[in-house]
C-alpha cells in the first residue's frame, strides 16, 4: 500500500511540475493536457485517474503549498500586533519566493485563479482579525479587503517581474506604504504595525 502511495504522489508531483513548468513557458491558455502528459511521460488514462480536466491539476500544484502557508499564518496570534511590523506581510512575500516556480505559473493567470483567491482570503482574513481587536473606525471588511488586495497586486508584480527585491525588502516596502492607511483606519492610531 505504500508503494502505490508513493507511486501516486510521484505521478501527481510529475504532473504538477510538467504543468508549471509548461505554463511558465508557454502560458496557460496556450498549454495543453498532451503537452502535460508529453513532458511528464504519464498516459492519459492516468491523468484522467488523478484530475478531471487541466484546472483540477492546476488548482492542485498551490494545495500543499496552501496548506503551509495557512499553518504559517495561522502561527501569528490573532488580535495581536506582531513584534516585527512585517511579520505578516513577510509571510506571504517569504512563502512566494520559496515556492516561486509555483508562484510564477500562479501570476502568469491572475484570473479566475483558485490559488490567488485563496491567497486573497487568507490575508484578508488574517488582516480582520488584527482590525477587529484593534479597534477600527473605518468598516473592518472594507480595511482587509483594500490591503489584501493591494499586497496581492504587489505580489503579482514582485513575482512576473522575477523577484527585484529580496522578500524581506519587498516585504519592509510594502508594510511602508500600507500602514498610514491602516493608522487612518484605526480609532487612535492604533497598535504600529498591522499592515
Amino acid at each position: 500500500m505504500a508503494g502505490t502511495d508513493r507511486r501516486v504522489r510521484r505521478t501527481r508531483r510529475a504532473l504538477q511540475q510538467a504543468l508549471v513548468s509548461l505554463v511558465i513557458e508557454r502560458g496557460y491558455e496556450r498549454t495543453t493536457v498532451q503537452e502535460v502528459l508529453d513532458r511528464a511521460d504519464v498516459g492519459r488514462t492516468t491523468f484522467y485517474a488523478h484530475f478531471r480536466d487541466k484546472d483540477a491539476l492546476f488548482a492542485s500544484c498551490f494545495d500543499d503549498l496552501a496548506e503551509e502557508l495557512r499553518t504559517e499564518l495561522a502561527a501569528m496570534q490573532p488580535g495581536l500586533p506582531p513584534a516585527d511590523p512585517v511579520r505578516p506581510i513577510g509571510v506571504v512575500f517569504g512563502h512566494a519566493h520559496r515556492h516561486r516556480e509555483v508562484y510564477r505559473a500562479i501570476c502568469r493567470r491572475p484570473q479566475a485563479n483558485p490559488a490567488l483567491a485563496f491567497l486573497h482570503r487568507q490575508v484578508a482574513d488574517l488582516l480582520r482579525e488584527h482590525l477587529s481587536d484593534a479597534g477600527a473606525r473605518m468598516p473592518v471588511d472594507v480595511m482587509a479587503e483594500y490591503h489584501a488586495g493591494a499586497l496581492l497586486a504587489l505580489l503579482i508584480w514582485w513575482v512576473t517581474n522575477d523577484f527585484p527585491y529580496g522578500p524581506d525588502e519587498i516585504a519592509r516596502l510594502c508594510q511602508t506604504m500600507m500602514a498610514p492607511a491602516v493608522m487612518a483606519g484605526l480609532r487612535d492610531g492604533g497598535p504600529h504595525g498591522l499592515a
